[in-house]
């Protein structure tokens, strides 16, 4: 049986979190590889006004994950097209590979957002779910959402969620986004890589320097 996990996100734009997230999954669960699936269009909330598209954000994964074989960027929300949702993709991805055992990976908070999504049930019936992001004031022992597994549980008390020992990342999307505004250089947040993209391509109507200083 293959082990595969799932993360999925805009990624607008992708960043050191991200990676570190990936990663850390794959070694604490035993992964053979895992998918990176940015969306086409988030399904609850408005296309941002600074989105540079799809094919941009795919780009940028593909810049970020370049070099790590087991951490695979994947098109298969993007190609489905319209807004993109988690229980479409592990149907595809179960009927593709029906012998593989699916764990999405999800941010804390995202975690708990998990009733709100469509067919969350049945997300639960086709994966496990491993929950990341501890509070820094618990030096990484609880999860810095508590109620996040009862959550899950409200929706099906059969679910399987694995708490992930990584610590806090301090980096956000939004956090490079803002850097980028600011005129602030964003390396540190999202790899040479990816700043020299969003600077070669002008992404988030950022001057080149501020990108990549």
């Amino acid at each position: 049986m293959t082990a595969v996990g799932i993360l999925g996100g805009s990624f607008n734009p992708p960043h050191l979190g991200h990676l570190a997230l990936a990663e850390d999954a794959l070694a604490e669960l035993g992964l053979e590889r895992v998918m990176i699936v940015p969306v086409c269009v988030a399904p609850h909330r408005p296309v941002p006004t600074d989105d540079p598209g799809a094919e941009h954000r795919l780009a940028m994964c593909r810049a970020l994950f370049a070099g790590h074989p087991q951490l695979e960027v994947s098109t298969l929300e993007i190609d489905r097209g319209g807004r993109s949702y988690t229980v479409d993709t592990l149907r595809s991805v179960n009927a593709s590979d029906p012998d593989a055992e699916l764990t999405v990976i999800l941010g804390a908070d995202v975690a708990s957002s998990l009733p709100t999504w469509r067919m969350p049930h049945e997300i639960l019936s086709l994966a496990r779910v491993a929950v990341a992001e501890r509070g820094p004031a618990t030096g990484g022992k609880e999860p810095a959402h508590p109620d996040v597994v009862a959550t899950i549980a409200a929706i099906d008390e059969q679910a399987r969620v694995t708490l992930l020992n990584m610590g806090p990342v301090a980096v956000s999307s939004t956090l490079v986004r803002e850097r980028l505004a600011g005129g602030q250089a964003i390396v540190d947040l999202v790899g040479p890589e990816v700043a020299h993209y969003i600077a070669a391509h002008g992404l988030y109507a950022t001057p080149d320097r501020a990108a990549v200083s």
